[in-house]
């Protein structure tokens, strides 16, 4: 993986550092046909870029396709077996060096990591840079950038938490572990996940050797030493894949290899029948460790990379507390904590848990959540302190823990437009986190009206803090019903005359005042029932002075626009 990260580095330099190509273009075309004195245009393109005036421009640099092409190969000059003039195609491409990246080992420079043409001459991991000079002398020689290559290793576990398990770490140095269990039917199998990755990698110009098995130290061997670049080892042959493999692929330490040469012992399976006491004797107790990983019989955690750390404050306790006093101090230092970090980051917390771990093991949470970013201690503490009345001691809290799970960046606000300014806007944000304390986030909100013909899908609810969109300018009831209900007993006079009389949740209204009618059509790209359907609002007023806003289905003359029923959908004042 150094060298083909290297590679990307210098795929993509700036253009001006690329040579130009010289290509074989006659620019000789002949005399001109042009009498010197005639004066070019001075706007032409040919005529720029030190044309002498004398020449006559080329066709195809006047951007002209139409004149006759010669015959390919009867001007073509006689081979010779020089370049007379040509470039020859091996001036084209650079031509390929052994390179090897360089680390310091110790007091010398040892090779780091080689590309296939160092490789092929014998230069391994691990040889002396001077020694490696001796046997080539055009080797071109670079230092390793290890800090870039676990940064972009890190850059791919994060890609695959995000993409394809919840479970990826970096395997130093040029490997990634997934834990697939449970996610690699998602992908087809596994077979097709592993090709998956090989073609991604490839797109990355990236050589990846794949392999699937029941342990990481199993599918760690595999993948670096199998022939293939796609391994599924079955569920249960692990061991009949680890046998044929070197020691090596057991993540041995420099020493125990050593030792295992002196012994004779080069495959694993050579070790499997070897008496544990004996073999730990020889090569170590971690070599044993790394055996008992690889068959399975000994787990191996993994660690996984994250792709956000949620900042958190946690408070153990000396002694359990139960008192409402002093489970409102730990709070008030969670909150001194918990903003330090935010303030730190340059975050503000949207949303809070609060855990209270009981000395009988049981754990209580509580969610808190804010209309808006905020890093205020004094604000985060009162919403905590709300909770207060909520919580269960049991027989005492011994652990409290405060994490933000939802955060936002949270800069510097310039308040020089409001200071000194009087009627100016107060922010509201404060006040809606506390009575969404109380009452909770769903009963406070706004109605936004959103685009759209049907009345009932014409207003949405938004949180209490967003700016609504706007307000149609037909005249709407203040109050709107959730869904039509209908209405009995009405008489009225069709086809375009508000109701008479009618009947609604058993009391009978007389009208004595109407208006309409407002037609609405269906909506027939939302629902294909709607494509014919028609609504006549009127808005009507009884005796009492009550207005109501209700609707007739159909235009009272084609039958396919309605059933002429009467539903009431609303109310004025």
């Amino acid at each position: 993986m150094p060298i083909e990260r290297l590679g990307q580095d210098t795929t993509h330099a700036p253009p001006e550092a690329i040579a130009p190509v010289a290509l074989p273009i006659e620019d000789d075309p002949g005399d001109c046909s042009v009498p010197r004195g005639g004066h070019w245009r001075p706007g032409a393109r040919w005529a720029q870029g030190g044309v002498a005036p004398h020449r006559q421009p080329l066709h195809r640099e006047m951007g002209r396709r139409s004149e006759a092409a010669s015959h390919p190969f009867r001007a073509m000059p006689v081979d010779d077996g020089g370049c007379s003039g040509a470039m020859p195609l091996q001036a084209t491409i650079a031509a390929a060096r052994p390179l090897v990246l360089a680390i310091q080992h110790g007091q010398h420079n040892v090779i780091h990591a080689a590309n296939a043409d160092a490789l092929a001459l014998g230069l391994l991991p691990g040889m002396a840079v001077t020694q490696a000079k001796a046997l080539v002398a055009d080797l071109a020689v670079q230092p390793a950038d290890g800090d870039r290559d676990r940064a972009a290793l890190h850059r791919l576990a994060l890609h695959a938490v995000r993409h394809w398990t919840p479970i990826a770490a970096v395997s130093a140095p040029d490997g990634l572990i997934l834990d697939m269990t449970g996610v690699a039917h998602l992908f087809g199998g596994e077979t097709a996940f592993a090709r998956r990755l090989v073609r991604f990698f490839a797109r990355l110009r990236l050589t990846a050797h794949v392999a699937f098995a029941d342990t990481l130290g199993a599918a760690h061997a595999v993948a670096r030493h199998a022939a293939a670049h796609v391994t599924v080892v079955p569920p249960g042959a692990t061991i009949d894949a680890l046998a044929p493999l070197p020691v090596a692929a057991l993540r041995l330490d420099q020493g125990a290899l050593t030792a295992a040469q002196r012994f004779g012992i080069e495959r694993i399976a050579d070790l499997l029948p070897m008496p544990r006491g004996p073999l730990a004797r020889r090569l170590g107790r971690g070599t044993i460790e790394r055996l008992d990983q690889a068959i399975g019989r000994i787990a191996e955690p993994i660690e996984g990379v994250v792709p956000f750390e949620a900042p958190g404050a946690e408070r153990r306790l000396l002694e359990p507390i139960g008192t409402a006093e002093a489970i409102g101090q730990v709070l008030t230092d969670l909150v001194g904590d918990l903003v330090a970090l935010l303030r730190e980051g340059g975050l503000g917390a949207r949303q809070m848990t609060l855990a209270l771990v009981r000395i009988d093991g049981s754990e209580q949470l509580m969610a808190i959540g804010l209309a808006r970013a905020s890093r205020d201690p004094r604000h985060l503490g009162r919403l905590l302190h709300l909770r207060i009345e909520t919580i269960d001691p049991g027989m005492g809290i011994e652990t409290a823990r405060l994490v933000a799970g939802h955060v936002e960046p949270l800069d510097a606000e310039a308040l020089g437009s409001v200071l000194g300014r009087e009627g100016h806007d107060g922010d509201i944000a404060l006040l809606v986190d506390q009575l969404a304390g109380r009452i909770g986030h769903r009963a406070l909100f706004k109605a936004s009206a959103v685009e759209s013909d049907v009345p009932e899908r014409a207003v949405v609810q938004v949180p209490a803090l967003a700016q609504p969109t706007g307000w149609p300018a037909w005249k709407r009831p203040a109050r709107l019903l959730p869904r039509p209900e209908p209405l009995a007993n009405v008489i009225a006079l069709l086809p375009d005359h508000p109701p008479r009389r009618f009947a609604w949740r058993g009391q009978m209204h007389d009208v004595v005042a109407g208006d309409g009618p407002e037609r609405i059509h269906g909506e027939w790209w939302v629902r294909s029932g709607e494509v014919w359907a028609v609504r006549d609002y009127f808005r009507v007023e009884d005796r009492e002075g009550r207005r109501f806003w209700l609707f007739r289905r159909g235009d009272g003359v084609e039958p396919a626009t309605g059933d002429l029923s009467w539903w009431m959908h609303g109310a004025f004042g």
